[in-house]
């Protein structure tokens, strides 16, 4: 065929610039890449020779070569796995198709726009590196020493080889080739600057280094001193853990995650019995671009008897630990075990769940011999835990105990334990709040009269928590109960019955009289506002504010409401009204309530105050206000009035 030209899609465009003009330190890491995908190659048509042996016959020994050429300045990377087709080359070395990349790249995109590195500060060049240390770029990360790469490659079970080219600047070309057998050599035609990796020392050391645990012989040739296998060659999770070092826990984990951050957490156990298995997983230390991605995919890889089955085993990890790195590997399961099988092995059912519950106990033991450590872990991950609490109640409490919070009266994270092993007297259920950040909930009118009491609320700004709360419903026998949910009680909590019953009577005449002072106002308001309120009542929450917006008994929370229905279509149902609860002792309600007295029920200011309280409530919400020029008017017709007096 003629030779053809392609443009890279504009993502890929703007990763080469941002690798080939990034002044990365270990700038060596871009041959520990190539291994990996060489070894993942291997590893993918060693698993489709399961049912397809004559994929591989006559060269079923996996293997991966390094061979230099000083003349040609060239470093070639070559494996006998399973080869690309001429859409997988435009695909896999055109495109972004990992949503990890993409919001890569978009980050490095937004950074730009803006001017702005990681501190705030005008942007440089290391702000780049070290995001790329953050996330790592793959094949790509060949142009940090090259000049132009070249991939030969052929589709095992293909005769046709073909040839990708490009100098990284914009452009690649795909042609064709000549290949004696199947799989991928990556020619690296290296920079002038970057003569060291034509060096057969240096190439022994990177790989020593980085990756030694790759369980496929890498083999050296070209170094004057004939072939050379210079790893370990066997798979990392099958030696003992005595015999590892942590830089190699480290390197594997580069190698599975596809990531430069450090693991926070390295848990390698094996499983023996009536199942039996090795796990060796990762906890990263920081957030993956892809956690909050909608599919939710684990990204822990599944074998068999060391031979790799998948890395999208959808059975193998709950989504709600799907931060987790690394591999499983099971004796036990099927070696032809297929996609459906995923879903109904009660073997990998097993396996699941014992994973989940290790897990977790390590988890509990971070929390509780090193808490500072800990709260980075939750900081990073626990909105993605805290999922489990409604998709998998067997596990319920394991994740209760596991989980932090922020909270009115405390410093740092808080456990549920502690919050009620703190309680008073006459508290009986969980106080808690949720919105979109910690600053707004504590500026918050709601909890005014909860800190007039002394009484802790819960502060929880991750979306999940809207879902959870109203599903678990209690933890410890004890129900959650918004702050901005109606029916405090707050008059009841330190009391002893006695307490209660003296107090009630108390306050029932006060009630009554300050209900006497304000009824004429209450309905007035509940005239003037109609359906856009449930209901105008008397607040024992309010202290210093003169009003907020509580939700009804029995209605969904409000911030629920607004995310379910963010993308309803137009014409749809508005949000639930609320009640509007006004702070009887205020100096603007006590002057309301005393015109609403002497007034005759139809006086337009009051109309206009209740509006524009009710707008006034709205905006500390975080909402906006229903009618801006109906908001106008009152405001400035109410400002009028006050000029007249």
């Amino acid at each position: 065929m003629a030779q053809e030209k392609f443009t890279f899609q504009a993502e890929v465009g703007r990763l080469l610039d941002i690798v080939a003009h990034s002044l990365y330190s270990q700038k060596e890491i871009f041959l520990r890449e190539l291994i990996s995908n060489a070894s993942d190659a291997c590893d993918r048509l060693r698993y489709a020779a399961l049912t397809k042996p004559k994929l591989i016959e006559g060269d079923g020994d996996f293997r991966i070569t390094l061979s230099i050429d000083k003349k040609a300045k060239t470093l070639t990377v070559s494996d006998n796995g399973d080869g690309m087709t001429h859409d997988e080359l435009t695909e896999v070395l055109g495109t972004i198709a990992r949503s990890g990349t993409q919001a890569f790249v978009e980050q490095m995109n937004s950074q730009s726009k803006s001017g702005k590195g990681k501190k705030g500060k005008g942007k440089d060049k290391g702000d780049d590196v070290d995001l790329i240390g953050q996330f790592g770029v793959g094949f790509y990360s060949a142009f940090m020493v090259a000049d132009k790469v070249d991939v030969i490659t052929r589709k095992a079970g293909q005769k046709k080889a073909l040839l990708w080219s490009s100098d990284g600047k914009g452009e690649f070309t795909i042609d064709d080739a000549e290949r004696d057998h199947r799989g991928t050599d990556v020619i690296v035609h290296l920079a002038k600057t970057e003569k060291e990796y034509l060096e057969a020392i240096r190439i022994e050391t990177i790989v020593k280094q980085h990756s030694d645990h790759i369980g496929i012989p890498i083999v050296f040739t070209g170094g004057g001193s004939g072939d050379k296998t210079i790893n370990t060659a066997s798979a990392l999770w099958t030696r003992p853990k005595k015999d590892i070092e942590a830089e190699q826990y480290t390197e594997f984990y580069h190698h599975v995650s596809h990531a430069f951050d450090e693991p926070w957490l390295t848990l390698h156990n094996s499983v023996e019995g009536v199942l039996s298995y090795t796990n060796l997983l990762f906890i990263p230390s920081s957030q993956p671009f892809d956690l909050f991605h909608p599919d939710r995919k684990a990204q822990v890889k599944l074998y068999v008897k060391r031979v790799f089955i998948t890395d999208d085993c959808e059975g193998l990890m709950p989504p709600y630990l799907r931060f987790m790195r690394g591999i499983v590997d099971s004796e036990d399961l099927p070696l032809n075990i297929s996609r459906e099988m995923f879903q109904h092995n009660p073997q990998l059912a097993k396996i699941r769940s014992g994973l989940a519950k290790r897990i977790m106990g390590e988890l509990k033991k971070k929390a509780e011999k090193k808490p500072e450590e800990y709260a980075v872990f939750w900081e990073n991950f626990g909105a993605v835990l805290k999922e489990g609490l409604y998709e998998e109640p067997e596990n319920r409490d394991r994740i209760f105990a596991l989980a932090r919070f922020r909270s009115t009266t405390q410093d740092g994270l808080t456990s549920l334990e502690d919050y009620v092993s703190r309680m008073p007297k006459g508290q009986d259920v969980i106080h808690y709040m949720t919105g979109d950040s910690i600053e707004a909930m504590e500026a918050s009118p709601h909890l005014e009269g909860f800190r007039s009491k002394g009484v802790e609320v819960l502060l929880m700004t991750d979306p999940v928590d809207d879902f959870w709360l109203p599903s678990v419903g209690e933890y410890d026998g004890k129900e959650f109960k918004s702050a901005a949910r109606a029916g405090a009680d707050l008059d009841k909590i330190g009391k002893t019955k006695d307490d209660k019953k003296k107090d009630k009577d108390k306050t029932d005449k006060e009630d009554d009289k300050a209900t006497e002072e304000i009824a004429p106002l209450l309905a007035q308001f509940k005239v003037a506002l109609g359906e856009a309120v449930k209901d105008v009542r008397a607040s024992e929450r309010l202290t210093e504010s003169a009003v907020c917006l509580v939700t009804g008994e029995g209605d969904m929370d409000a911030r629920l409401e607004k995310m379910l229905k963010q993308n309803r279509p137009p014409g749809g149902p508005d949000l639930t009204a609320r009640v509007l609860e006004i702070n009887s002792d205020h100096s603007l309600i006590k002057g309301l309530a005393e015109r609403a007295k002497a007034g005759d029920g139809k006086d337009s200011l009051i109309a206009d105050a209740a509006h524009l309280l009710l707008d006034q409530a709205r905006i500390v919400e975080g909402e906006a206000v229903s009618d801006p020029q109906a908001f106008s008017r009152r405001l400035s017709a109410v400002m009028e009035s006050g000029l007249k007096v």
